[in-house]
């Protein structure tokens, strides 16, 4: 789809946590409670998706349940939806809720634009790994199509200064940002992983990440420490000639209590 301006309205949303028991929160935020509070500034601000990126850790336990409220959660979008795991993710469990459909599609072409999807998922650990099949799907989608594209992935590949973070961050990323560096037609790359927002111009090309729908996390801290901060969610403007045009936004309304004492989660 695609407007009657000729850009392209993704929305972002990432870092949902949910879990089997809706009632359950994290570190003092109630995942489906704060997902339902961004949902519903989304739809108060009227403004209509041409399509929804969904970029991990949907789920805090991994459950089908988990994965069935994200699903029911995005019911009423009518637009393409895509989904990709992140670190506390199952993929078993969210594709057999999602494989019917076209949520799992990788490579996505809409209104001149191509998104590209990795998988940075690495069962077991904290940290992301881009195997070579997610790379051979990228190197493939660039070298098939030269339509401006914005690539996802989960985990962080480059360093956003914040040292804990920057130790989960995506493992060797030198394969995957060689890639990105010699296409020009990569005109961003988007991720979610650092529940807090980043935009930073590399080599004329925009690094983007999006605050959580759930806690966030203070920038440039060296230890785990959580941000006060709003749950939030992206929206990109995809042009024409290829620039991005973004802004982060917030449920300022919804109300928590964070656990400021915890050390982790």
């Amino acid at each position: 789809m695609q407007n009657n301006e000729g850009t392209i309205s993704v929305l972002h949303i990432t870092d949902c946590h949910l879990n089997e028991d809706r009632s359950k929160d994290l570190l003092g935020v109630n995942t489906f409670d704060s997902l339902m509070a961004v949902l519903g500034d989304i739809k108060a601000s009227g403004k209509k998706p041409d399509c929804v990126l969904v970029t991990g850790d949907i789920a805090q336990d991994g459950s089908i349940a988990a994965y069935e409220t994200m699903k029911e959660a995005l019911q009423d979008y009518d637009c393409p939806i895509r989904w990709f795991p992140g670190n506390h993710d199952n993929r078993l469990n969210m594709a057999k809720v999602v494989s019917r459909d076209a949520e799992l599609e990788q490579v996505t072409e809409i209104g001149g634009w191509q998104l590209v999807l990795l998988d940075s998922l690495s069962p077991g650990n904290v940290y992301g790994t881009l195997a070579k099949p997610e790379l051979d799907v990228l190197e493939s989608a660039l070298e098939k199509s030269s339509v401006s594209t914005l690539v996802c992935l989960h985990h962080q590949p480059v360093d956003i200064h914040s040292k804990w973070l920057d130790r989960i961050g995506l493992r060797d990323p030198e394969q995957f940002l060689e890639i990105v560096d010699k296409h020009d037609h990569v005109k961003g790359v988007l991720w979610g992983h650092i529940h807090q927002e980043y935009d930073v111009l590399r080599d004329q090309k925009r690094m983007l990440a999006t605050p959580s729908t759930c806690i966030q996390f203070k920038p440039k801290s060296d230890d785990f420490a959580l941000d006060e901060c709003a749950p939030g969610y992206r929206w990109l403007t995809l042009k024409v000639d290829g620039d991005i045009e973004t802004a982060v936004h917030r449920a300022e309304t919804f109300e928590f209590e964070l656990d400021l004492k915890s050390n982790g989660y």
